[in-house]
């Protein structure tokens, strides 16, 4: 697919990641569906350095846990856009608790956002993906959908389904539509860690490639899967190996 003339809708775009790929769309000529949660101020941040590439953007808000609030969302897309060719599932939450201590409400919220929000992310593109001549869907999950990490049971849990997800609407969704997965490694620190502490540093040392990666890395690897038109299915790792070395803690 040339992302020249389409449109894509990239899920928690305002920052981090999920900025990184919206912009990195942006520069292979899409116009770009900035979803938010709650970071209005860095979603229009976004949307302005986006149109500053000389496409189109807009900024447009939606609590993914809620499903009529996603129907919200596509209602407006169809309503103001019309047209969506891809569909980026990027927003997620990074919880961690012990899981003796994980209550039936935090599980649940952890795979409303996680999990079953790209399910009816994916549900409600397709029929406009179709009208459009076909699209590309591209999941992110981590590493934790690949081996468990301790403490972190209902977030490993929803990456690891939406990798099976993935695989499942690639299946069900062909030919028009392809469904592809990223799976980051060291791209940025968690919340609360910040890039030049010691312990990220450390991280990357024990990285196959010996370093931590950036937002572009994943960003140009998302763009990579929505170009090819012979690629759907796929689990790719960006995590310079780390899915090759033994599993080790977080940080």
């Amino acid at each position: 697919m040339n992302l020249s003339g389409k449109t894509a809708l990239v899920t928690g775009a305002a920052r981090r990641v999920g900025k990184a790929i919206a912009l990195e769309l942006a520069r292979r000529g899409a116009s770009v569906v900035v979803h938010f949660g709650g970071s209005a101020g860095e979603a229009q941040e976004t949307v302005g350095e986006i149109e500053a590439l000389g496409v189109s953007a807009w900024a447009m808000q939606s609590d993914l846990r809620v499903e009529s609030e996603i129907e919200r969302l596509f209602a407006a897309i169809a309503d103001q856009i019309g047209d969506l060719e891809v569909l980026v599932n990027s927003a997620a939450s990074f919880e961690s608790e012990p899981l003796v201590e994980i209550g039936p409400g935090a599980w649940d919220e952890v795979l409303a956002l996680n999990l079953r929000a790209p399910f009816l992310c994916i549900q409600k593109a397709a029929p406009l993906m179709r009208a459009a001549g076909g699209g590309a869907v591209v999941n992110i999950s981590d590493l934790s959908g690949v081996r468990p990490w301790k403490n972190f049971a209902h977030h490993g849990t929803s990456k690891a389904a939406l990798i099976h997800l993935t695989r499942a609407a690639a299946l069900e969704l062909a030919p028009e539509i392809r469904v592809n997965c990223v799976v980051p490694g060291a791209i940025l620190p968690p919340p609360g860690i910040e890039e030049a502490a010691e312990s990220w540093r450390k991280r990357g040392l024990r990285v196959p490639l010996g370093r931590t990666g950036e937002p572009n890395d994943v960003a140009e690897t998302v763009a990579f899967l929505i170009s090819s038109d012979y690629i759907t299915g796929a689990v790719l790792p960006v995590d310079g190996g780390e899915h090759l070395a033994a599993p080790r803690a977080l940080l």
